[in-house]
């Protein structure tokens, strides 16, 4: 169970990578349920500012001691492109990585924070990712590492990867998930707006992070949708509560989320399967029947198609014991 989180911060970090793990990790979320986490921000010295990739710089409380004797070391990217391949870090970091790894750490690394897991050795003969851009690089750099480019992350025990910037808040949410649980996850997913469950370790998968409406009308809508899941819901009574005509419903819907009122539908009725699926003993037919699909084989199918998976083979993997 991950109960202290250490980051590693070098200069020309990257704000949005390290904006997900102080999000995920770093806020006191226990007014909804997670577990409290001991968040240190970690840098090569403490107290010694470190750039930002945008400009400014931060201040680490920790010097590299912080990553030792943590359950969870997350390494934000530095893009230190020197010509064409990557400036190399200092050995006192990659000690500290080795050392932190070989004490029992699981890593994970946001976007092209896997070049760094990559140069302390780290990724030697394992199976990973990193942004698609720069896969070819990092294959080429580190050729006896495995790199998937197609996938949003690479879940390997004790090595996670994740492709470029949104993915790193799928590979968060997925160790929350692992190591926490999927209420832990999806408090903290609720309160960031997104999707609670992409697991991208077998491809990317679909259903893309629920954007925020700004249209309040149709906020409440998607609400009404989530909540009446188990019901029919064809366009024309979705129409009739947004006051619309089903037509002007439709395209406004799609302006709004990015995919049509049936997809969006089926994705939320798909996450809601998942969910029964990892928490419940319910047997197929009945978890279609409470998503609103009319069958077992229906749910299958949809199932296959947005997960890459069958019900089943999601169950063995994510049911809680």
């Amino acid at each position: 169970m991950i109960r202290t989180v250490s980051a590693l911060v070098t200069d020309d970090v990257t704000a949005f990578e390290l904006g997900v793990v102080c999000e995920v990790f770093g806020i006191d979320r226990t007014e909804d349920g997670v577990p409290p986490f001991d968040f240190r921000i970690c840098g090569p010295e403490a107290g010694v500012p470190v750039r930002l990739s945008v400009g400014g710089s931060i201040v680490p409380d920790h010097g590299l001691d912080g990553l030792l004797g943590a359950d969870l070391v997350a390494v934000v990217p530095s893009w230190r492109r020197t010509g064409e391949a990557l400036a190399p870090l200092d050995e006192a970091i990659l000690s500290a990585l080795r050392a932190a790894h070989a004490s029992g750490a699981t890593m994970l690394s946001l976007c092209s924070g896997a070049f760094i897991l990559a140069e302390a050795g780290l990724l030697d003969g394992r199976p990973c990712t990193t942004h698609w851009r720069h896969a070819a690089l990092l294959r080429t750099m580190f050729p006896v590492a495995e790199v998937n480019e197609d996938v949003l992350f690479v879940d390997d025990g004790d090595i996670v990867t994740s492709a470029g910037t949104a993915a790193g808040i799928d590979a968060a949410l997925h160790l929350v998930r692992r190591e926490i649980g999927s209420e832990a996850a999806n408090a903290i997913a609720r309160r960031m707006v997104v999707a609670p469950q992409r697991d991208g370790g077998q491809r990317q998968f679909i259903d893309h992070p629920v954007p925020e409406c700004s249209d309040d009308m149709f906020a409440e809508v998607l609400d009404w949708m989530v909540e009446h899941l188990e019901e029919q819901q064809p366009v024309s009574r979705l129409a009739e509560l947004a006051g619309m005509s089903p037509r002007t419903f439709a395209r406004r819907f799609t302006a709004e989320t990015g995919t049509t009122p049936i997809q969006w539908l089926a994705q939320q009725r798909i996450l809601r399967a998942r969910t029964l699926l990892e928490s419940t003993d319910l047997d197929i037919d009945h978890v279609a029947h409470r998503c609103g699909f009319s069958s077992g084989t229906l749910l299958r199918h949809h199932f296959r198609r947005l997960v890459g998976v069958t019900p089943g083979e999601y169950r063995k993997t994510f049911a809680l014991a």
